[in-house]
């Protein structure tokens, strides 16, 4: 890590990351990670060898590795894995640690879910309920997995881009604002892990590619009034 790189990354104070889902939007993400400076580690399904497979050729720079190890010494964690598979993540090893749900619920992919289709506070308040002992934020979920690298941008770039984070805590919600500034977006902070909703599938910041003031309005249930013109 450079110099630099290893001043900002004690400013937040994470300089390691564990991607609990090794698809499209972990390997995504750990390039964009990766990118910025971070010592990334994924965790998929199966057995480390095979992962390592992929992440060599998707993801360079990253590592594999099983989820209790991958976990054990990160600085925060991101949830990457199809929703449905939430509970198949043991509780016990995320007590304490910064989560962050980048996840989504897809009906027609994770089944019908009676506590995810009764959500009213959001999927990831949810999802703090299945994880009590974790500190969970909500955040890179709006962001289409495809445009999460293109759309990086230097900061001050007229053309830079923003993506949201929600979550109760205020110091969590900060660090992660953190991350999402260094890999090269504005941050926008959301106030509340329930206000989250307002970045799930079907509210108007999903998807839509926003600069930070278009998504601040949009974020906090205002009109989307300016769409990103490509």
């Amino acid at each position: 890590m450079r110099a630099a790189d290893e001043r900002r990354a004690g400013a937040s104070g994470i300089r390691r990351i564990a991607i609990l889902g090794a698809g499209r939007v972990g390997t995504a993400l750990a390039r964009a990670l990766v990118d910025a400076g971070y010592d990334v580690t994924i965790s998929g399904s199966g057995d480390p060898a095979l992962v390592e497979i992929i992440v060599s050729v998707v993801a360079p720079g990253a590592r594999a590795a099983w989820a209790e190890e991958s976990v054990s010494d990160a600085d925060m964690v991101i949830l990457a894995l199809p929703l449905h598979r939430i509970k198949t993540v043991d509780a016990t090893m995320l007590e304490g640690r910064l989560v962050v749900d980048a996840m989504n619920y897809w009906p027609p992919v994770d089944g019908q879910i009676a506590e995810f289709d009764g959500a009213v506070d959001g999927t990831s308040s949810v999802v703090q309920a299945l994880l009590p002992g974790a500190r969970v934020v909500k955040s890179f979920n709006h962001t289409g997995y495809h445009d999460l690298e293109p759309d990086r941008r230097p900061s001050r770039h007229p053309d830079r881009r923003a993506i949201a984070v929600a979550g109760d805590d205020v110091r969590d919600v900060a660090m992660v604002a953190q991350v999402i500034e260094r890999i090269g977006y504005d941050a926008v902070q959301v106030d509340s892990l329930a206000a989250g909703r307002l970045l799930e599938p079907g509210e108007a910041p999903f998807g839509a590619r926003l600069d930070a003031g278009a998504l601040t309005d949009a974020a906090h249930g205002a009109p989307l009034v300016h769409a990103s013109p490509n």
